[in-house]
């Protein structure tokens, strides 16, 4: 068989492996030595291709497509320093467990270790942050190669979502020409290969002997809480609600929980607890006997304080899969066993204690409270807290909030009140960085839902070019920019008393004039000033097709006073009615 055919037959062998087993994106930077790859991406019937020309922008992108369809996304990149530019979001999608399938071309092997030019050792580029790792034999036309090119692609698709999901990788060594023939007889037929793989993932559960050690554990403990931390579970918000009710405990739940938003909206659903968690004499108020959290650690600092002050009180962690992410340090109990099923069947278990019904409702009293105080109105000028209350009035049910981290995550975790308009919230929580935040915004787009991206001018600065995706493929997406010309969440920190290095180091300010960013990517411009303004721009955006994007400008310093009063009101009412 001729090098063409060979070629040929093996890449439309694997894709099509792929397609077999549900990958339905791609997403392919331009490259001659990726050519047989993004070829038949682009010519497979079942597989839609994304053109993303910035490599770290294609990853980021391929990541938020990821986190929305919960599917694994495919990357196709050439050779290079391209397969290094998707290193920061493999990263992302190791710690946030996305699922991703990583396929890097390559120079054949005698290339390697020579000179030849956009040759660099990409064997195992990325270290442990995949999940799986493998070097693609060279191309090759028998029967027993192309079964071989079917296998990988399957095992693929399956340890990518498996788990915890994340990233695998397969790089591939292709020898010249890289041309394709698509004419060649019997193509795409599965009659003499198919992948040998088969595979079926049931949830882990516990068994009853199980459940009864960790209800003894609870046995004499009156005080408990649930603490749903950052999770993409959809279906966990009614069954964890569920059980709240069956044991009469409150729930803390995080913005990126999936829980504060839906029909299962509860009182005992506390999203206030950031604003008052902050003073140490209302945490000596509210020493638990137990929790029991779901997810990842919450955003909120007040609350990683807050644990950190009770090392000795019984903590029981939910993983659905594996994983030890308690950053504490405490003594924890790790369940291993899918969440949802697990809460649902602890609800038709009752502890055997007298709970303290005060406890309960001091956690609702204080929650009354930090909710009066974060909705009432304190100042003139807008404040980067009213940006996201004009968000949670505007934003319509069935949409997806994408948030940017530092300052703008953590307004949405203090002003994301309870709502029972159904809302997906998504975020790279996972290694916390500000780059690729556009991109992933724009792949969560792309699924075909309506997306707010929410996110600060530093964040936005370090991806204005995963805006061209956006552009390109006529994304209908919001993207609301809280400028306050710089990077806002350091003033919060004591790097603000410097006064000497301060703005240089940490302030950063940008002194760009974004509206010429969003006309270049041909979007529409405005600018609000009032929370009113802001409210109203968002709803004229969610009835326009296109990229959308709404500006507010605020000031660092006055920001950190008026949070700074806020957080003060709210804490001498609690210790006022707490006497």
């Amino acid at each position: 068989m001729k090098h063409t055919e060979a070629l040929t037959r093996y890449t439309t062998s694997f894709v099509d492996e792929l397609a077999a087993n549900g990958l339905t994106d791609t997403v392919i930077s331009p490259g001659s030595r990726s050519t047989p790859l993004a070829m038949t991406f682009a010519e497979h019937s079942k597989i839609k291709e994304w053109i993303i020309i910035d490599e770290r922008s294609a990853a980021f992108f391929a990541l938020g497509l990821a986190k929305k369809t919960k599917r694994p996304v495919a990357l196709v990149c050439t050779s290079g320093t391209a397969a290094a530019n998707y290193f920061p979001a493999i990263v992302e999608a190791h710690y946030s467990r996305v699922p991703l399938i990583v396929l890097t071309a390559d120079r054949p092997h005698e290339l390697r270790d020579v000179g030849a030019p956009q040759a660099i050792d990409q064997i195992k580029l990325y270290g442990n942050y995949v999940k799986w790792f493998h070097e693609m034999a060279l191309p090759e036309g028998d029967l027993s190669i192309l079964q071989y090119a079917r296998n990988k692609a399957a095992n693929a698709f399956w340890l990518a979502k498996e788990g915890n999901p994340g990233a695998v990788h397969l790089n591939f060594p292709f020898r010249e020409p890289l041309m394709v023939d698509f004419q060649l007889p019997d193509l795409w037929s599965r009659d003499n290969t198919s992948s040998s793989l088969s595979a079926y993932e049931g949830k882990k559960q516990l068994s009853g002997e199980q459940m009864d050690q960790i209800i003894k554990k609870l046995t004499n403990k009156q005080k408990g809480l649930i603490v749903c931390g950052p999770q993409p579970d959809l279906t966990l918000p009614k069954a964890v609600v569920k059980l709240a009710h069956k044991w009469g405990i409150p729930i803390l739940a995080d913005p990126l929980s999936q829980v504060r938003s839906g029909e299962h909206i509860s009182d005992l659903i506390i999203e206030g607890y950031d604003a008052f968690l902050r003073n140490e004499t209302i945490r000596n108020q509210l020493k638990p006997d137990f929790i029991i959290r779901i997810g990842a650690m919450p955003v909120s600092k007040a609350y990683l304080f807050y644990v950190k002050q009770y090392p000795d009180t019984l903590q029981i962690v939910i993983e659905s899969n594996q994983g030890f992410r308690e950053p504490t340090g405490n003594k924890t109990e790790f369940l291993f066993a899918d969440a949802t099923a697990c809460c649902k069947a602890l609800s038709t278990i009752s502890i055997v204690n007298e709970l303290d019904e005060e406890w309960l409702k001091r956690w609702q009293q204080y929650n009354t409270i930090a909710r009066k105080y974060l909705y009432k109105k304190t100042s003139n000028e807008i404040m980067e807290g009213e940006v996201i209350r004009a968000l949670l009035a505007a934003v319509p049910s069935r949409s997806t909030i994408f948030i940017g981290n530092s300052m703008a995550v953590r307004d949405l975790d203090t002003f994301f009140l309870s709502t029972k308009k159904q809302i997906e919230v998504l975020a790279n929580r996972g290694a916390n960085g500000i780059d690729g935040v556009v991109s992933s915004g724009i792949g969560a787009a792309a699924e075909g839902g309506r997306v707010t991206l929410v996110l600060g001018d530093l964040s936005f600065f370090h991806d204005m070019n995963g805006l061209h995706a956006a552009m390109h493929y006529q994304l209908s997406l919001t993207i609301l920019l809280i400028n306050n010309n710089g990077g806002g969440i350091f003033s919060f920190l004591s790097q603000a008393n410097d006064s000497k290095h301060f703005e240089a180091l940490f302030g950063t300010p940008l002194n760009i004039d974004f509206q010429h960013v969003v006309s270049m990517y041909g979007g529409y411009y405005s600018l609000a000033n009032t929370e009113d303004e802001v409210k109203q721009e968002l709803l004229n955006s969610y009835n326009r097709k296109g990229l959308t994007f709404i500006e507010v400008k605020t000031d660092r310093k006055t920001n950190v006073i008026w949070h700074q009063k806020k957080w003060q009101m709210i804490e001498q009412e609690i210790l006022r009615e707490s006497r």
